[in-house]
């Protein structure tokens, strides 16, 4: 298998630390998306990072879809559980986590613009977004060692990425003090080669 990403994508990253946690081999390609003639066009029409080559040459995107692949191609560290409800908790914590990415990465992207075509609306509305979703997420994991409980799951993954995502591009939010909860899971996380190994350098 090979994985074409960026090393600055949180969702490139949560799919990297599955494969790791997984114990599958692959290939890295590192690619950015955003050059007009970016290979990424070539795997994926929609020209966005991370997909996943399989060896028959069929290409797989978006990271939710990519790591629920993954999670059936080995008995090593099951992250999303066989348990309906218990699945529908990692999932949707998932799910979060990645639309406080989204609204993570759409402001990035605004405040690269030049700063008399921002705008102030847009921004707000990407900030409000993420601050919301960081208390959600404190609130989900409470005093919990992990989203699940007892197990590290897909859920801790997205959460971490997230977190590491805003310590990359989002350095002035100390979401440490305010969720202290968060901060200690990240640390967890970060303890793991999985996280400790791809940690996104600008």
């Amino acid at each position: 298998m090979k994985l074409v990403t960026s090393l600055t994508s949180p969702y490139g990253r949560k799919v990297r630390v599955v494969l790791m946690e997984k114990r599958l081999p692959f290939q890295l390609q590192v690619e950015n998306p955003w050059l007009p003639d970016t290979p990424v066009n070539a795997v994926n029409p929609l020209g966005k990072v991370p997909v996943l080559v399989l060896e028959d040459g069929v290409s797989v995107f978006d990271s939710r879809v990519i790591v629920e692949y993954l999670d059936t191609l080995s008995p090593v560290a099951h992250l999303i559980p066989a348990d309906p409800k218990s699945r529908m908790v990692v999932r949707g914590v998932e799910a979060l986590a990645d639309g406080v990415t989204d609204a993570a990465v759409a402001g990035f992207q605004e405040r690269k613009r030049p700063a008399d075509i921002q705008s102030p609306d847009w921004l707000g509305l990407q900030e409000r977004t993420l601050f919301r979703g960081l208390e959600a997420l404190s609130e989900a994991l409470g005093e919990k060692p992990w989203y699940l409980g007892n197990n590290m799951t897909l859920a801790d993954i997205a959460c971490g990425c997230m977190l590491g995502y805003l310590n990359l591009r989002f350095a002035e939010i100390d979401w440490r003090t305010a969720h202290p909860n968060l901060a200690k899971l990240f640390d967890k996380l970060m303890a793991r080669p999985s996280f400790g190994e791809t940690v996104p350098v600008a």
